[in-house]
This record gives structure tokens, C-alpha cells and sequence, in this order.
């Protein structure tokens, strides 16, 4: 054993041929006062497999009882390397290990359902990538220029050309983790969506009893894996065969049978999941609304990921057809508001291999936009959270603002103008003020950074500690250059910038 990784344990035993995907077979393992019970799994051939993943070294006793009989004690060593899952903590991700996580995401939904050597190319591309997280689904997808069919299925087919959740494909499952542990020597997170709407093979509308069974076989041989994350769906909003109560009761289902508590979201086509449940451990949005992202973390207290804010490329679709400088000053608009973002590529192609669904080659301009905002992102001391803001943000604000703090000539004005914006709706708010914010964070007192976005601005000022020392960089986000403008500032600072778009402003602390 290994800590951190995943430990398995196999077994011979009776070749099963009629149902497996529940099987009698319970693992207790036991640290001193930790005892962590899993659930194992048939996997094929008279195969029967227990996977664990301790989190802390020492000597693990374990019994496997039910359709094996055994038991053992195993010497966990330290951790060589590995971190642990990625838990969310406060409002930004850490792995066990207390390393501080910045998830950098992309997504490609049917990577697995592709031919080998499309899902080869693909992971070679995501070996020169900056993203250390990709979305991608357990189910085939249905939509426009993704219409192959896949190798394998999830589960066998009864004799009337219905599903048998009660008896998976296990050439499927060993295709589907070899794929998964290919991505997982990358070192880069799965975040593994386990339903989806654009369907022609009827995964969508299996009966909530089989959702559970499935959602059953999938835990007991994933959720000793490292590196996944539980996505309940994709745009679970236009699934129309399942019910509220359904999607709140699959929820509780993957949270209460994993015993190792990985992270778990929502993700919404139009309507947001409630990221306030418990189960919840951060938010997944679909929106282009970026100016309400402190909002989000002040509401959900949690980390937000703008896992779908439209895709670089260049289909007859809306959302499929926005710029690669759009695309990098989205990713800008949230890491500055303390929020994360993920990238996707629409870019029309004769093979109809679109990287958003099938993968392949990446073809557009901000991946290495976003490589150079991830390097920025972790040579920062911590994490990020929303700023206080300026002007307008100070009045958006549901706290009381110290008249203090507005220059008397102003307080007039800013009382008036501070009770017109309550007034407003939320709907409102986002539609008046979205091209008028603040993209800004902070870390603590140790760094402080601005995106001003398509603000041309010729000077600033900014109001830093007295007490501290300061060196404020200009950051162009399209060209990746950093430019040192100021060596050694605090308190109330005046600074010259040259009057154009796409930059940024990184004040970190220096003494």
C-alpha cells in the first residue's frame, strides 16, 4: 500500500453468467481507530476485485467477506509524490495533502466512446496542454457532429434490445479505466459525468431503479480512484425523464455510497442546482453572467467553476462560435473574480472531430493563453477571493458601507445611487452592471489582482496597506508579457498605464 493511491485486492472465485452488478462482496479495512468498509466488485471471469484508497500511512488490517472469504494486514507507507483528493476548502480546492489546487479544466464529453486511435491522439494533445482537469462522460453522446457509434456499451443487452444494468459489459469498464488511468498518470483531475440528455441509445431514460444499480457498480469500482470527481450530469435541467426528486435522490445516493467523499456537482443547461446542499462540495455553471461570480461565493460559500461559459470555435451555434480572445478574457474574468473556468473547442471540421465532444487535435488560440494565466495563477502565495471592489461594487454589496470610506463631496450622490441598484431585481442588476464591474481579487494582503478587461484605462490608483511594500506588474493577457511598473509602492498609489485593452494588474507583496 501506498498512501494516496489506489490498493487493490483480487480474487478467483465462480464465473458468474446471469446477474453481477450487485454482488455479495464486502471489504472492511481498519487503521487504529479508522475503519473504512467498500463494497466489491465482479469483473468478469471468476474475478472478483476489492479497490481501497488509504489516506493515512500505517498498518491496515483488512476481511473480505460475502462471495470471498479472506483477510490480511498490509503496511501503508507514506505518500511518494501523491497529494490525496481534491477537497473543496472554503471557497477554493486543496488536495489531502493541504497543496493548494487551481483547476485549469477543458472539455471532451465522448472521449471515451471514440475509436483507439482518436482517443491516442487525444491524450497525446492533452499531454502538451495546460489543463489539469477535463470533463468527459461515462454514457456515448447524441448531437451534432458526434454521431458514432462507441466500441462498447456500459451494459450488456437484454433479449428484447433493452438494457441489463444488472449486468455490466466488463469489456467496456476495463476499455473505460485504461482510458482513465491514462489521463490519471497526467496528472490530471477526471471529472467523470455520470448523466447526460443527448442520448439515441437510451441511457437517459433508464427507470430510477436502474440509474441506482448502475450509479451501484459504477461506485463500487471507481470511487477508490484518486483523481475523479462525481458530476450527477451534464445540463441535468434537460433531461426531462427524471424528476427532481429523482435528481435529489441520485445525489444522496452517490454521496452516501462513497466512502471516500470525492467532490460532487450539478452542472445546468438554464436552471442552476442548488449549491447550497449539503452533498454539494462546489458549484458547476453554465452561464455567461461572469459579474455575478462574488455573489456565488458569497451565497454558496463554496467554490464556483464556470465549467461552461461557450466554446472557441467556429459553428452555426451560438455558444460554439466565440473567439480565442473571448474565450481567454472569460478565463480572466473569473480566476480575477476568485472563481475557475474551463475551456472548450468548437472548430468546424470536414471528420466532424470537434475536440468539445470527441477530441483529437487542439486547433485554437488560447491554450497557451491559458497556460501563461495558469502559471501566473500558481506562482501566487494562495488562493484568490472576490475583491471589495470599487465604486460600483461597493454599492452592489449587501454589507453596510462606512460612509467614511466615500470622499465627502461623494456620499450624496452614493447614498442615491447605492439605493437605486437595491431597488433593482437581481435580473436587472446583472443586465445594467455586467459590463461595468470589477474583476478583482485579492489574497489576503500578499497579492492583489485586477483584469480590466476592455477598460482602456491611462492611469489608476489603488490603496494598498501603509505598512507593507509592494511591486505592481502589467500583465498583457493576448501577447503573455509581464512588465514591472512600479518596484516598491504602498498606501494610496497612483499608476500610469498605456490607455488599451486586455491587460491586467498584479500587486504583490515584497517585503
Amino acid at each position: 500500500m501506498k498512501q494516496y493511491k489506489m490498493f487493490e485486492l483480487a480474487f478467483p472465485g465462480e464465473a458468474l453468467t446471469d446477474k453481477w452488478a450487485q454482488i455479495d462482496l464486502t471489504a472492511e479495512f481498519t487503521c487504529g481507530d479508522t475503519v473504512k468498509s467498500v463494497k466489491g466488485f465482479y469483473d468478469g471471469d471468476g474475478r472478483y476485485i476489492v479497490r481501497f484508497l488509504p489516506e493515512i500511512p500505517g498498518e491496515w488490517h483488512w476481511k473480505v467477506s460475502g462471495k470471498v472469504n479472506a483477510g490480511g494486514t498490509e503496511v501503508c507507507e507514506p505518500a511518494d509524490g501523491a497529494h490525496g483528493l481534491v477537497k473543496a476548502v472554503d471557497t477554493h480546492f486543496e488536495y489531502e495533502d493541504g497543496t493548494l489546487f487551481i483547476p485549469f479544466g477543458t472539455t471532451v464529453y465522448a472521449l471515451a466512446h471514440q475509436d483507439d486511435a482518436l482517443v491516442g491522439e487525444t491524450l497525446e494533445s492533452l499531454k502538451a496542454a495546460p489543463f489539469n482537469k477535463v470533463r468527459m462522460c461515462v454514457f456515448p453522446k447524441h448531437y451534432d457532429y458526434n454521431r458514432n457509434e462507441p466500441p462498447y456499451y456500459a451494459f450488456e443487452k437484454k433479449a428484447d434490445g433493452g438494457w441489463d444494468v444488472n449486468r455490466p459489459c466488463i469489456a467496456f469498464w476495463h476499455r473505460f479505466e485504461k482510458i482513465l488511468k491514462q489521463i490519471a498518470e497526467m496528472n490530471i483531475q477526471i471529472d467523470l459525468i455520470l448523466f447526460h440528455p443527448y442520448d439515441r441509445w437510451g441511457f437517459s431514460e433508464l427507470a430510477q431503479r436502474d440509474n441506482l444499480i448502475y450509479l451501484d457498480y459504477l461506485l463500487r469500482r471507481l470511487a477508490a480512484w484518486p483523481n475523479i470527481w462525481w458530476s450527477l450530469a451534464n445540463e441535468y435541467d434537460l433531461n426531462t425523464a427524471k424528476s427532481l426528486a429523482d435528481w435529489e435522490e441520485i445525489e444522496e445516493y452517490v454521496a452516501g455510497r462513497d466512502p471516500f467523499r470525492h467532490l460532487l456537482s450539478n452542472h445546468n443547461c438554464m436552471c442552476f442546482w442548488d449549491n447550497t446542499r449539503k452533498n454539494i462540495t462546489h458549484a458547476s455553471l453554465q452561464t455567461k453572467g461572469l459579474s455575478e461570480i462574488p455573489r456565488w461565493i458569497r451565497e454558496y460559500k463554496k467554490p464556483v467553476i464556470i465549467d461552461e461559459c461557450c466554446y472557441e470555435g467556429n459553428l452555426p451555434h451560438f455558444w460554439g462560435s466565440i473567439s480565442g480572445q473571448e474565450m481567454v478574457r472569460r478565463f480572466w474574468r473569473c480566476y480575477a473574480s476568485g472563481a475557475y473556468c474551463t475551456h472548450g473547442e468548437t472548430f468546424l471540421s470536414d471528420d466532424e472531430v470537434l475536440w468539445w465532444a470527441r477530441g483529437g487535435k487542439l486547433k485554437g488560440e488560447s491554450p497557451k493563453r491559458i497556460a501563461f494565466l495558469r502559471q501566473i495563477m500558481e506562482s501566487l502565495p494562495g488562493p484568490l477571493t472576490p475583491g471589495e471592489g470599487g465604486f460600483l461594487d461597493l454599492a452592489r454589496s449587501d454589507d453596510p458601507v462606512d460612509p467614511e470610506a466615500i470622499p465627502k463631496e461623494m456620499r450624496g450622490f452614493f447614498r442615491a445611487f447605492s439605493a437605486s441598484i437595491h431597488r433593482m431585481s437581481e435580473q436587472d442588476r446583472t443586465a445594467h452592471l455586467g459590463g461595468e464591474h470589477a474583476w478583482e481579487s485579492h489574497c489576503g494582503e500578499e497579492a492583489y489582482l485586477t483584469y480590466f478587461d476592455l477598460q482602456c484605462y491611462g492611469e489608476q490608483t489603488v490603496q494598498l496597506p501603509e505598512d507593507k511594500a509592494y511591486k505592481a506588474e502589467l500583465i498583457d493577457v493576448w501577447n503573455m508579457t509581464r512588465e514591472v511598473i512600479a518596484e516598491s509602492v504602498s498606501g494610496k498609489t497612483r499608476l500610469t498605464l498605456p490607455g488599451r485593452d486586455n491587460l491586467a494588474l498584479l500587486i504583490t507583496r515584497i517585503k
